[in-house]
């Protein structure tokens, strides 16, 4: 599917691959990551669009906070953070056109009010609100008058952020969108993630619901499909890419690929909520467990537990009359082998 309205409609479970700032701010590699994204399997690549200025003030100095991320240690403050890692906004355009020369939907995660109208004007198909944003209600309220379809992360909301949220939404006439289960960790440890919140979520505000993956494989992606995830959004990067500030929880292409066939294997056997026996286990009801004679029975003899077993095929009577007919005489003679019916006992 090339259409971000199509796969929102379809019954399939929608996986993005995430580009952050895998492209180490390299408009070949960004290019790149187009192209195996494709590859890999990815319903969808998502972008991020922003500035440093629209994160952080320069001013501001060193944050225990995201230090506690070795990889994001060597950075004074936010803001010298997000300025190695933001992806330049006149490359968009080109990654954008390489996403749609291949078919590949393409969306972005705007941070302030001016990359909505910057993404407007490349056609953003749908917006995705990241986990910081979620108490930046102007910016939802714009993004939600675009009509488009809204991904809202959950990974730093408390109950009152997400009802304040979802209420900015239907104010502003968003028809469509979609919250992700996340924790805002990274990485994130699946001790953590509490994935059976997505069916309570999903109860309680009757929408569609998602994972954003940020541990360190996929294992936690497949169990969130199964318990009802319809997106799955996880950090995607070239391989052998280290440099990268999100290259440690991200995935590869091969790694990534393997994902999305397990996704597909989840779904086909989650099924449906029935108990019904299917066509093909129906017809294979006669490897069940019947009453068959184990030693040949003369005319008149009893019928014992010596000549008597429960065993494969299901042609004989069922083993719930075992008890029944233990005593009971037989018929005629009944030969060795033979599976028992009620006809051949007294």
């Amino acid at each position: 599917m090339n259409d971000i309205n199509q796969l929102f409609l379809s019954k399939r479970t929608i996986v993005v691959a995430e580009m952050s700032s895998n492209h180490c701010q390299s408009l070949k590699k960004a290019l790149k990551i187009v192209d195996e994204a494709k590859i890999a399997g990815a319903d969808a690549l998502k972008l991020q669009t922003f500035k440093p200025e629209s994160l952080a003030l320069k001013e501001i100095g060193n944050n225990k906070s995201f230090k506690k991320v070795n990889k994001w240690k060597k950075f004074k403050n936010r803001y010298e953070l997000f300025n190695k890692a933001y992806l330049p906004w006149e490359w968009h355009k080109k990654i954008f056109q390489r996403a749609k020369k291949i078919s590949l939907p393409i969306f972005s995660s705007p941070f302030d009010l001016k990359a909505v109208d910057f993404l407007k004007e490349l056609k953003c198909p749908a917006y995705k609100i990241a986990s910081p944003e979620i108490t930046d209600i102007p910016l939802i309220e714009k993004v939600a008058k675009t009509g488009k379809p809204i991904i809202l992360s959950l990974g730093l909301a408390e109950k009152k952020d997400v009802d304040l949220a979802i209420k900015t939404l239907k104010k502003n006439k968003c028809k469509k969108f979609i919250l992700l289960k996340c924790l805002a960790h990274y990485p994130a440890d699946p001790k953590l993630l509490n994935l059976k919140a997505i069916k309570l979520l999903k109860k309680k505000y009757n929408c569609d619901i998602g994972f954003s993956d940020h541990t360190i494989d996929s294992a936690s992606a497949v169990t969130a499909v199964s318990l009802g995830a319809k997106m799955i959004e996880k950090h995607f990067k070239l391989k052998n890419e280290k440099k990268s500030l999100d290259s440690f929880f991200s995935l590869d292409t091969n790694q990534f690929k393997d994902m999305v066939k397990n996704i597909r294997t989840a779904e086909k056997a989650i099924g449906n909520m029935t108990l019904k026996v299917d066509k093909k286990t129906k017809k294979a009801l006669n490897g069940r467990k019947s009453i068959y004679v184990k030693k040949e029975i003369l005319k008149g003899e009893i019928l014992t537990k010596d000549n008597l077993a429960i065993v494969r095929p299901f042609s004989g009577l069922h083993p719930k009359y075992y008890g029944y007919i233990l005593g009971k005489k037989a018929r005629k003679k009944i030969p060795y082998g033979k599976p028992l019916k009620f006809s051949d006992i007294n």
